[in-house]
């Protein structure tokens, strides 16, 4: 039977087996890893994100399933075949990069073509598949043109166009939208996930971009340090996260460094190094131990402002406004707890007047929605 899951728009998608795997892979430069022992599995018509900061080694590992770098250790299997030895071109992958890399002195269609005449295809069928693979990305009108005659989003579904007409397993994408303004990066984020969607192919994509990769993936990776801290749906990287990193990475939190001080069978009270007593509901991962180093998370929608003293048991804080910044949907305020500590609040635009700065203000927030993280991963 096919693995079922649940898409992060909704949909429910079938995965009946695994397109990637890495087990336990290392690479080094210099000596230092760059990838340091990854265990991976991307399941078959699965869009696949790797996600994390600069030099973490996501680059890397999507060169290692691409060929372009040998393994030092471990195993890289593509479709169930062990990919040691095999170069790039005999892998059932074509990577898109963020530069395009396309052909200045090749038009859109011998660009498209230039990896079919590479592989002896005839004329007729080279034919047949680059006018599919222009209709895919709609540049059927733009065949005849040059690079420097395309925008930055035609260069890029040209380059997406050359990936799809060698029919490949899996699609690899580094950063396919970082070169693009924020407008056609928003556009093509939808083309992307609409193409994903009518090809039913394999499709990992590397990212430092939160927003893109939460928008478009069915599971994500985050990577740190040449290590995979978590790998999740959007939905529990965001909500869920395991790790201080993924937590702070992840969009925007509030982070309280601190011990448990106390704990009973649905909560634990947390003392701050600020000062701060917070109470947290119990997860499966949070710390319990009293006088376990810990971090907490909450996230700046999650916390709610009231010029009056609310009647909540826990969580709640008075402080002052020392920062407004209307964001249009929605405002940003950043809130000065005792003893000098300032938290982000993140609510709705109300399109009512916005308070004063120094204006004296409640922040408070639910036990349910904080996240006591272990401190020893930050």
């Amino acid at each position: 039977m096919p693995q079922i899951i649940t898409h992060n728009r909704g949909e429910q998608v079938a995965f009946p087996s695994l397109d990637v795997e890495l087990h336990n892979v290392f690479k080094f430069f210099h000596q230092e890893p760059a990838v340091h022992g990854i265990d991976l599995g991307v399941k078959t018509g699965e869009f696949f994100s790797i996600l994390g900061p600069s030099g973490c080694g996501k680059t890397t590992t999507l060169r290692l399933i691409a060929g372009f770098e040998s393994a030092d250790a471990g195993k890289v299997i593509i479709q169930g075949q062990t990919m040691t030895n095999i170069p790039p071109y005999r892998r059932p992958v074509n990577t898109v990069f963020q530069s395009y890399a396309l052909f200045n002195h090749l038009n859109v269609w011998h660009n498209i073509a230039f990896g079919l005449k590479m592989q002896k295809i005839s004329r007729k069928d080279i034919e047949t598949r680059v006018q599919e693979a222009l209709a895919l990305v709609r540049m059927e009108g733009l065949r005849s043109r040059f690079p420097h005659q395309l925008s930055g989003g035609q260069q890029q579904r040209v380059a997406l166009a050359r990936a799809l007409v060698n029919r490949p397993a899996v699609v690899l994408l580094d950063e396919p939208l970082g070169a693009l303004d924020l407008k056609l990066r928003k556009e093509m984020q939808l083309e992307l996930s609409n193409l994903h969607k009518e090809l039913g192919l394999t499709f990992i994509m590397v990212t430092h971009d939160q927003e893109e990769a939460l928008s478009l993936s069915d599971r994500i990776a985050v990577m740190n340090c040449g290590k995979i801290d978590q790998v999740d749906t959007p939905s529990k990287i965001y909500n869920q996260p395991q790790t201080v990193f993924v937590a702070d990475f992840i969009g925007d939190t509030n982070l309280f460094p601190g011990e448990v001080v106390d704990r009973d069978s649905q909560s634990v009270k947390i003392a701050t190094k600020a000062g701060l007593s917070l109470v947290v509901n119990r997860r499966n991962n949070t710390p319990t131990g009293l006088q376990d180093k810990v971090v907490v998370s909450i996230r700046p929608e999650n916390i709610q402002l009231s010029l009056y003293k609310p009647s909540v048991q826990h969580n709640c804080f008075e402080g002052r406004l020392v920062n407004v910044m209307y964001l249009g949907t929605h405002v940003n305020y950043v809130v000065e707890l005792p003893k000098g500590m300032k938290i982000s609040v993140l609510q709705p635009n109300t399109f009512g007047s916005l308070p004063d700065t120094e204006t004296p203000i409640y922040a408070w927030w639910s036990e349910i929605d904080a996240l006591a993280l272990p401190r020893g991963e930050e």
